[in-house]
């Protein structure tokens, strides 16, 4: 069913179309990923059984290609998972003429060291966005996440290196108790909805459609909200989905040890709670790189902040003129942009 102002809002709000059989317009079919069942997952007590179990992973990964690269951050996710990576394997971190993610840079350098691996900055400018943006737009039939043509950038790099796949260490936070400023609140309904939503359509949208439908499906009581599995089953959608469109554009596969695997026993908010997000990941960590300190989250580096620090706004009908544009994130402003670039693709 077409619907273009259902699929605009729903995208503002939630960075995906999370409705299936609702599109853009004719001809425009947008696919959402489907997570791996937690049936089909390999049970993890412990730090030690992560080791092994993504041991397991790698042995057989590396029985089938010979050439693995991986999508490399500061943080300790992608870390783990590149103490894993044969001596000589590539590995992509993306940076900002700006200078704003040095840090980041300046820590996957030391695991690149330490394991050997031979490091790729990848600068991200508006002409990147300008030019990877519509591709993997045409590939999803939607707007897309702003990561998307970066790892869209990274991949076609990759293939040039002889890379035959690329490991991401994406989905750590929603199977090992990440996003603990989303999870350790305990939320009201509307203080979730509040906090989730990326940005308001009614705040920039001539003609915004009610979004509260989705967060309906969560709710468990007249002021209470099921945000944990909201959290398992929206958010693994959208965010997973960025990483299998873009590779996807791309033609390079992919893989996620993380993903495979699911916590034995349930997570301990306390923990979270006190600051020990991931603490099974956080234990990896300290088994791979005893002698760094345990670095807090640390989100794949967007420049988006700088690169639409003084974009103007849409200016297509669809989007209201009185848009506070100085009141907006990086992210927020992407979005916008995004979704007026796409807009023009189907006019």
């Amino acid at each position: 069913m077409v619907n273009k102002n259902f699929c605009l809002s729903s995208y503002i709000a939630f960075r995906y179309i999370w409705k299936d059989g609702m599109d853009f317009a004719e001809g425009f079919q947008h696919k959402n990923y489907l997570p791996m069942s937690d049936e089909d997952r390999i049970p993890v007590k412990t730090s030690e059984d992560i080791d092994r179990e993504i041991q397991k992973q790698f042995d057989e990964l590396y029985s089938k290609y010979d050439s693995i690269g991986i999508l490399l951050s500061g943080g300790m996710d992608s870390a783990n998972l590149s103490a894993y990576l044969k001596p000589g394997s590539h590995a992509y971190t993306f940076n900002s003429a700006s200078g704003e993610f040095n840090a980041d840079v300046e820590r996957a350098k030391k695991y690149c060291a330490k394991w050997q691996l031979k490091h790729h900055l990848i600068d991200i400018t508006m002409a990147d966005y300008e030019k990877y943006t519509p591709i993997v737009m045409r590939h999803k039939f939607a707007p897309v996440h702003s990561i998307e043509p970066q790892i869209y950038k990274a991949a076609e790099m990759a293939k040039q290196d002889g890379v035959q796949l690329m490991i991401v260490g994406e989905s750590a936070d929603l199977i090992f108790g990440g996003m603990d400023k989303l999870i350790s609140p305990e939320w009201t309904f509307d203080g979730f909805v509040n906090r989730y939503t990326f940005l308001d359509p009614k705040l920039v949208l001539s003609n915004p459609v009610d979004q509260s439908e989705l967060y309906e499906h969560y709710r468990t009581g007249e002021t209470t909200i099921d945000y944990m599995r909201f959290m398992d089953e929206v958010f693994a959608v959208e965010s997973s989905g960025s990483y299998l469109n873009a590779f996807g554009a791309a033609w390079l596969p992919y893989y996620d040890p993380y993903a495979c695997l699911i916590m034995a026993d349930p997570l301990d908010m306390q923990r979270v709670r006190n600051g020990e997000p991931k603490y099974l990941v956080r234990g990896l960590y300290a088994l791979k790189y005893p002698e760094l300190e345990i670095p807090f989250k640390i989100p794949m580096p967007r420049p988006v902040d700088a690169v639409f620090r003084d974009w103007s706004g849409p200016k297509r009908p669809e989007f209201r003129k009185d848009i506070p544009m100085d009141k907006l994130t990086g992210n927020q402003k992407w979005q916008l942009w995004c979704a007026e670039q796409f807009l023009n693709t189907i006019r």
